[in-house]
């Protein structure tokens, strides 16, 4: 199939509509199959030639688009191809049929991805109930049924953001998929710290920052969405009240107060996610500030008084713990990849010791994907893991450890070369974190960045951060940004050298090829 000839010639009319109707479908979408497109031909039971559309799609890649009469030619046609695949069934009673024929087990033929079919307006409902068999049968997620199905354009629309796996939204749908009896006993929504102020005040609440990461919230308007929680099954009342990260959301219940030993005037404030938590422990508040944090995840975090989205949902658009708003690039592994390097793979704890021979950089031949869960920001891929690239019979146990934690640079990198796409200027930034701990990491950070990096005198910015908020809903300060001014003080600075970042820069552009040359591997 692969080295068959171009047949469009050779259509009959209704071949050709039904190659024109996908080819309209596929205009609708925005996707280019002009550089990549050929036709093979079968016969299905009606005799009508099948077709397949060959295309390439950026965010997902070589894909197999097929069309045509009855179902099993199409399942005829597609069962040896060795890419992912859609199967378009065209009308209402060729799809049920299809359906039938497959047991409602879609889809039948396990070369075959996602199936979906031209659909009219009279045939919505049959549309609809083909995609949540899909959802159902494990081959389209949460998260592609909300970025594909409802659409990244819509998403954006209500919540500022796409969905991603760690997001609370696609887990609902998850358990109301597969745990009905569960979702249906569902009475309040809570994040963990939220958990804890519902234990200590009898306050449902939650804060903006936090509530960003549930794709639930429309983070311009600061409320809940409508749209979302109609997408999700969810009421207003199972989802707690908001406060900004610095409000008294209320005291400490009395037979709490008594166990702890404290007074029922106690406050409890909102208080903050953790990486908005970290910003405000960094002082990264108010316009154009940014911290960088190395811990298991790792973010760069972009601080902003005005609301603003990155067009292409690569980064996170977020409310901050000040009040205001932030952009946020967030990779699944960071100081992870290296605990994971040095106590699976080395059985060390010597951290530091197997970094004292790391002494050429910016020369090491080989590289690293950090992607051992996966990846968020930028590329938005569950299915994406790490890899080491370009060893030889000379690579050392130096250079693999440097690899690793240049590698988690470069992904940090690639975050900050989206938010320079937007027209953000960013010349210095705040670290913080247990990766932040190490000057090697520091240095290699700084020059793969091209930044100047701050560190802070308090090492554990998250708690710092939370204490902060606390001081400010007790009044001490008038504000984060005041508080933020007074107590947080920088006690080093690492600066970048310019021969060495010329070198990271040739590395980078290396790095940053890796990724698409392997995407299909990892599927």
């Amino acid at each position: 199939l692969k080295n068959a000839p171009k047949i469009i010639d050779y259509l009959n009319q209704e071949s050709l509509d039904r190659y024109n109707k996908i080819k309209d479908y596929l205009d609708l979408l925005e996707i280019n199959y002009e550089e990549d497109s050929r036709l093979v031909r079968g016969l299905d039971y009606y005799d009508h030639i099948v077709f397949e559309i060959y295309v390439n799609i950026e965010s997902i890649g070589k894909m197999a688009l097929g069309g045509g009469g009855r179902y099993n030619g199409l399942i005829k046609l597609l069962g040896d191809i060795d890419m992912p695949a859609v199967g378009f069934a065209m009308g209402y009673d060729r799809t049920l049929l299809a359906m039938e024929e497959a047991g409602v087990k879609i889809p039948i033929n396990e070369n075959i991805d996602v199936y979906v079919m031209y659909v009219s307006d009279t045939e919505k409902e049959t549309a609809s109930y083909l995609t949540q068999n899909l959802r159902l049968n494990g081959f389209v997620t949460e998260t592609d049924y909300l970025n594909n199905e409802i659409g990244k354009d819509k998403l954006s629309e209500y919540t500022a953001n796409i969905a991603f796996a760690g997001f609370t939204a696609p887990k609902i749908l998850w358990m109301r998929e597969n745990e009905p009896d569960n979702f249906n006993k569902i009475k309040k929504i809570m994040l963990p710290k939220d958990y804890l102020a519902y234990k200590l005040s009898g306050t449902f609440c939650t804060d903006y920052s936090d509530a960003s990461g549930m794709l639930l919230l429309d983070v311009k308007n600061k409320c809940w969405s409508k749209q979302m929680m109609e997408i999700c099954g969810v009421s207003e009342e199972q989802l707690p009240k908001l406060f900004e990260s610095y409000e008294v959301v209320g005291t400490l219940k009395e037979d709490i107060a008594e166990e702890l030993g404290l007074s029922k005037e106690v406050k409890i404030i909102a208080g903050a996610g953790d990486n908005a938590a970290a910003a405000v422990g960094t002082g990264t508040v108010g316009d154009g500030m940014c911290n960088i944090s190395l811990g298991t995840s790792g973010t760069i975090f972009i601080s902003s008084k005005t609301f603003g989205v990155d067009s292409n949902n690569a980064l996170h658009s977020f409310d901050h713990a000040d009040g205001y708003y932030h952009l946020m690039g967030c990779m699944l592994s960071a100081a992870s990849c290296n605990k994971w390097w040095m106590d699976e793979i080395l059985k060390t704890k010597e951290y530091s010791k197997e970094q004292e021979g790391i002494t050429k950089l910016g020369e090491n031949h080989v590289f690293y994907l950090p992607y051992l869960m996966g990846e968020r920001s930028p590329h938005n891929d569950p299915k994406a893991r790490a890899t080491f690239i370009g060893m030889s019979m000379d690579t050392t146990r130096e250079e693999m450890t440097q690899a690793v934690l240049e590698g988690v640079a470069f992904g940090l990198r690639d975050s900050l070369e989206v938010a320079r796409s937007l027209g953000i200027k960013i010349e210095r930034t705040k670290i913080c974190g247990g990766g932040a701990k190490s000057p090697l990491w520091k240095k290699i950070i700084a020059n793969v960045m091209n930044l100047r990096v701050d560190v802070p005198e308090n090492e554990e910015c998250p708690s710092m951060g939370g204490a902060m908020l606390a001081a400010v809903g007790c009044g001490e300060y008038p504000d984060v940004e005041t508080i933020c001014n007074k107590l947080v003080r920088v006690v080093d600075t690492v600066e970048p050298e310019p021969e060495l970042v010329a070198k990271y820069e040739e590395k980078y552009r290396k790095f940053r090829k890796l990724y698409p040359a392997m995407k299909e591997l990892f599927r």
